[in-house]
């Protein structure tokens, strides 16, 4: 079966770099699928799991905060401010700063950022669907 190259870099560092039978990311257009052969493209990417299916089959899910998605004929590249892998997210961390941020939008003081308080909501919310994946995976 036909591979892609596909890179996965944040501003920590590389994430992921290896060969992929497909993508699956979510695209301010949507949701595509990138298999080998796709024609070129650029687009912004929703915070939201990364779905990289290995040439073995394995699955893989990396969360990113957004970024940018870039195909080329044989390579994937995906620039983002944060990607984690979703084994590495902490729970507990995401429902504190959803916790955080929903108290600050219920109480809005003086000069509140509502717009940062919406993007944490956004961004916990994807993490956390990022795990639930993760998890319901794991348990197949």
């Amino acid at each position: 079966m036909a591979t892609l190259h596909c890179d996965v870099v944040s501003v920590g560092g590389s994430i992921f770099s290896g060969d992929i039978n497909m993508l699956i990311a979510d695209g301010i257009a949507g949701q595509m699928g990138i298999l080998p052969g796709h024609a070129p493209l650029v687009t912004l990417l929703k915070p939201s799991a990364l779905r990289v299916q290995h040439s073995d089959g394995h699955e893989e899910q990396i969360y990113v905060s957004g970024g940018v998605l870039e195909v080329q004929p044989h390579v994937v590249t995906v620039l983002a401010d944060t990607a984690i892998h979703a084994a590495n997210l902490d729970e507990a961390k995401i429902l504190e700063a959803r916790q955080h941020a929903e108290s600050l939008l219920a109480n809005q003081k003086g000069d509140f950022d509502a717009a940062a308080a919406l993007s944490v909501l956004a961004e916990t919310a994807a993490q956390l669907q990022t795990l639930q994946r993760y998890k319901y995976r794991a348990q197949v």
